[in-house]
């Protein structure tokens, strides 16, 4: 059976210089919601209307626009809980819906784990709670389409209290799985798992990486927020073990209580070694750039990074691209061995190359270390064996005794 699509028409404010940017991203987050896109009006906006945001003539002139038409307007912002009445109103009653409404909604798609779903609802009921008291026709739920997803949304009409102490709930859950997530890390640590984390905006190419180095098979989707739980999987340089984690991905002027709801999903990202910053080399990198790394330190990231200029194949031209980072192309493979060896390079003071010779009377000392170490070759002597390795520094003084002195 088929059922029709939602289409929804953008209400793009001009703030700034990056609204064409924004309003892309509007259309991309439209079909990642499964709905179809119905066209833009523009809005320079000099002085922000309490009441409609945009102001009642252009309001208005919109109304007029969509005479006729079966749409839900996104206003490409934040609304408050009055504006979204007012507009909604001043629009024959159609569904207003705002940037962070439309988000969470895909968050509600693409949450699968436990803690996903945990944080979705969180966000969701956040967000819900200091517009409980506009209730009647601005939240309504009637109708179904974007706004209707996800476990927030039940119990709309329900009191303030019961969603407060719902919120309590599962802000208590979230501090469990982070407090278990930061306890992993700490003995990833402690193991010296070397941990390398994919960042950047959503869409640019994390998961397809992921797969590339990997060998994994990771879903990989032209849509935003495709990967929303962190996913995870080991490959090697040099025969030296690595954890790849991706995470999810940023948008320009995501909302701030979001990145909050999501903090405990980026923090692998803090606990890395090493930080890719995945890039799109045919968009705006420097501002996808920036706006990760914002985003990032505000949260107390201080590792060391990388930048990775993905989709590199869409350039005729490389010499475009800043030389301070890394072009590849995760989708054909362009790249990757520069890629491997700059990871190696960046993580270098993290390891050792030596050579090692064990004589035979040491065999049994020497498994024990064996697994702290990466052997690269080993030759048989008539005195013992003769090992090239690479050893972890932090236990580089464990097999001083073997090391060759020449």
């Amino acid at each position: 059976m088929n059922q029709t699509r939602e289409r929804v028409f953008v209400i793009q404010p001009i703030e700034g210089d990056h609204y064409r940017v924004l309003q892309e991203e509007a259309v991309a987050l439209i079909e990642s919601a499964n709905a179809d896109y119905a066209g833009t009006v523009y809005q320079k906006i000099r002085e922000v209307n309490p009441a409609t945001y945009i102001g009642e003539g252009k309001v208005e002139e919109i109304r007029e626009m969509l005479s006729g038409l079966d749409v839900t307007v996104l206003f490409n912002g934040e609304l408050s809980p009055s504006q979204t009445l007012n507009i909604s109103a001043a629009l024959e009653g159609r569904k207003v819906i705002d940037r962070t409404t439309l988000i969470l909604d895909i968050f509600a798609l693409r949450a699968e784990s436990s803690e996903g779903k945990i944080q979705v609802e969180l966000a969701q009921l956040k967000y819900l709670y200091p517009r409980l008291r506009g209730k009647g026709t601005a939240l309504s739920r009637l109708g179904g389409g974007i706004g209707t997803r996800g476990p927030g949304e039940t119990q709309l009409e329900t009191d303030r209290r019961h969603i407060r102490s719902r919120i309590d709930a599962l802000e208590k859950k979230l501090a469990e799985t982070q407090q278990r997530r930061t306890m992993l890390a700490e003995r990833r640590k402690k193991d010296k798992v070397f941990t390398i984390a994919l960042v950047g905006y959503t869409n640019t190419g994390k998961s397809t990486l992921l797969n590339a180095m990997t060998g994994a098979d990771v879903l990989v989707k032209d849509a935003l927020f495709a990967t929303l739980d962190p996913t995870s999987r080991v490959f090697t340089i040099e025969d030296v073990p690595f954890l790849l984690i991706d995470t999810v991905g940023f948008l320009q002027s995501l909302p701030h209580h979001l990145i909050e709801a999501f903090k405990s999903t980026l923090e692998s990202a803090l606990w890395c070694d090493l930080a890719l910053i995945v890039c799109n080399a045919s968009g705006e990198y420097e501002l996808e750039k920036q706006t990760t790394l914002e985003t990032l330190r505000g949260m107390g990231f201080t590792a060391p990074y990388l930048v990775v200029y993905n989709q590199c194949d869409k350039l005729k031209d490389l010499d475009s691209l800043p030389r301070d980072g890394i072009a590849i192309s995760a989708k054909f493979g362009v790249g990757l061995d520069v890629l491997r060896a700059k990871i190696f390079e960046a993580l270098q003071e993290n390891f050792v190359r030596c050579e090692l010779n064990i004589p035979y009377s040491c065999f049994s000392e020497y498994s024990s270390l064996r697994p702290l170490l990466t052997e690269q070759n080993v030759t048989y002597t008539d005195n013992g064996m003769t090992v090239k390795a690479i050893v972890p520094t932090i236990y580089a003084a464990k097999v001083q005794k073997f090391q060759n002195k020449k």
